[in-house]
């Protein structure tokens, strides 16, 4: 019997101003109400289809967050603000910008283009603008309600849709809200969202699922460890000009300590399994992570390939080097089946797409029969490009998979103990992530290198301010958690020129304001550099929250 192991990863970058609390981007609660209530919902509907769920400590932090927002009634989140205004015709000029610049952003083929109220809204705002803006002071709150309402309900998941009543009313309405009705609505999906943590925890419990973590703020381990390790793939990638960053290895235990704490706190019990942001690994990282005692870790066939041959197969575990401590299992993603969900389904109708997916899987099963399956991917950022959120296409996969009986699913730990014996040793590992194999994503791009730059030299700050001993403890605290922040991949992801110019300027910015507030914290001045872009442009516009990562 074949066994097929999902993994379903989890993250959002922080999104609230370092200062303020408040979400820049609504991101988080927009995929949570949208898909990590229906990954859940599917699980459930399917009891017997097992899979591994990783939830990145940041973003958890974010749902509890707006948890408590919901409970206090006190939005730090502009779009939650402007939803529950009782007088939408109180708006701020800024809330109204605010919500004129996010409110239709969204895959619009199938999270707009088929409500014909929300395009109502999206071609007035469209047909004022090119007649040169000014028509938009005549919009009424009665648009503003409407349109922050729509922009809720397009991003209300499947299973919010199918199992309650004031969401599909409201989609039947149209417009013409009342406050009553945002309220509901409100409520509605608040209890959502305050059910997220305890649904998955749920299902953990009951052993259908295993919870994987990854490094607290999701940093790009390799680099934070050596810059040099982008050359192990890439051997001209060009380098920042500092030489390393200032103490990698404690930071990056500290990501990996914290987020065993974090997953033992929400969950009730520390994380066998350690997926590291972007699958991105290195030798160095591979000793840290089995130092720190987990029990299996993850990258990609790229990275394999390049440390095994081309040759080398993902149908196994893998044991680490000879010189890696403990008993660490390597797992490597099936390419081919993982992008097929991630970019290619979304255009099949989800009956023949499920068909061809377990089509695939037969011929690997036929291969040799007790072939492992590893399919990773995220588990938020594809679904808004299948018709109903990826609603059919996984009612119908769960639904194949639970009546074969030549392929089972399981959990990365169990796949890991049932296929010990079959598995060949790694030779060495070339340092490398879920994209392309390579690090080239976060580092060689000039924009990328001199971020990095910028983190270098706060880091340097910090670690003299934390050695001098004028921090107080809770100060000292406050600089290690807002030194995390600055260091995900996130910000680094999105530098270059072939994203979108709306996205990379968000990232760049929320990167800049979190190295300037920590440098406030510290009572030092910063770098005049640090109020300028450090990108000068993107590529052409996406829709949505993130871009669709080449996972």
């Amino acid at each position: 019997m074949a066994d097929l192991a999902f993994l379903w990863h989890m993250h959002q970058p922080d999104y609230r101003h370092p200062d303020s609390g408040e979400f820049l981007l609504p991101w988080v609660f927009l995929h949570a109400i949208k898909d990590y209530t229906d990954m859940a919902a599917h699980l459930e509907r399917h009891p017997s289809i097992r899979c591994t769920v990783n939830f990145v400590p940041v973003l958890l932090d974010q749902i509890e967050d707006y948890t408590e927002q919901f409970t206090s009634r006190k939005w730090r989140d502009p779009l939650l603000r402007i939803a529950s205004q009782a007088d939408p015709d109180q708006l701020t000029a800024d809330d109204r910008g605010w919500l004129l610049d996010m409110g239709f952003r969204c895959h619009e083929p199938t999270m707009l283009e088929p409500f014909a109220p929300y395009r109502r809204l999206r071609d007035l705002a469209s047909h004022l603008r090119n007649h040169d803006g000014h028509g938009l002071s005549y919009l009424s709150g009665t648009f503003y309600g409407d349109l922050a309402t729509w922009y809720l309900l397009a991003w209300s998941g499947e299973s919010l849709r199918r199992g309650g009543q004031v969401i599909p009313d409201l989609m039947a309405k149209g417009d013409n809200f009342s406050a009553a009705e945002r309220q509901a609505l409100l409520d509605e999906l608040g209890a959502a969202l305050s059910g997220l943590i305890p649904r998955y925890r749920a299902l953990a419990d009951s052993g259908q699922i295993e919870l994987s973590c990854t490094p607290a703020s999701h940093p790009l381990a390799p680099l934070l460890l050596d810059f040099h390790s982008a050359r192990e793939a890439l051997p001209d990638c060009p380098l920042p000009a500092a030489p390393e960053y200032p103490g990698g290895r404690s930071r990056l235990a500290e990501h990996i300590a914290a987020a065993q704490a974090s997953h033992s706190r929400r969950f009730g019990r520390p994380a066998s399994g350690l997926w590291p942001a972007e699958g991105a690994l290195s030798t160095a990282v591979l000793k840290q992570i089995a130092e720190a005692g987990f029990a299996w870790t993850a990258s990609s066939h790229g990275v394999l390939k390049h440390s095994a041959g081309n040759e080398a197969r993902t149908t196994t575990p893998w044991l680490v080097p000879e010189d890696t401590p403990g008993n660490l299992t390597l797992f490597f993603r099936n390419e081919r089946l993982s992008d097929l969900i991630g970019f290619e389904y979304a255009k099949w109708h989800g009956r023949d797409a499920a068909q061809h997916f377990m089509t695939e899987l037969k011929s690997i099963h036929l291969q040799n029969a007790d072939n492992l399956i590893p399919v990773f991917l995220d588990g938020e950022n594809a679904w808004e490009y299948y018709p109903y959120n990826g609603w059919y296409f996984f009612t119908d996969l769960y639904g194949a998979l639970e009546k074969n009986q030549a392929i089972r699913t399981v959990t990365l730990s169990e796949a890991a103990v049932a296929h010990h014996g079959r598995s060949p040793r790694l030779p060495k590992l070339i340092a490398g992530s879920w994209v392309y194999g390579t690090l080239s994503t976060w580092i060689g791009h000039p924009d990328k290198n001199r971020a990095w730059e910028m983190l270098c030299e706060l880091k340097q700050c910090a670690d003299r301010a934390l050695d001098s001993g004028r921090l107080s403890p809770a100060e000292s605290a406050e600089v290690r958690r807002r030194l995390a922040n600055c260091e995900s991949s996130d910000w680094f992801w999105w530098l270059g020129d072939y994203n979108s110019p709306q996205s990379v300027a968000s990232f760049d910015s929320l990167f800049r304001e979190n190295l300037k507030a920590l440098y406030r914290l510290l009572h030092l001045p910063h770098s005049a550099s640090l109020d300028h872009p450090i990108s000068k442009g993107g590529g052409e516009p996406e829709s949505g929250g993130t871009m669709r990562r080449a996972n």
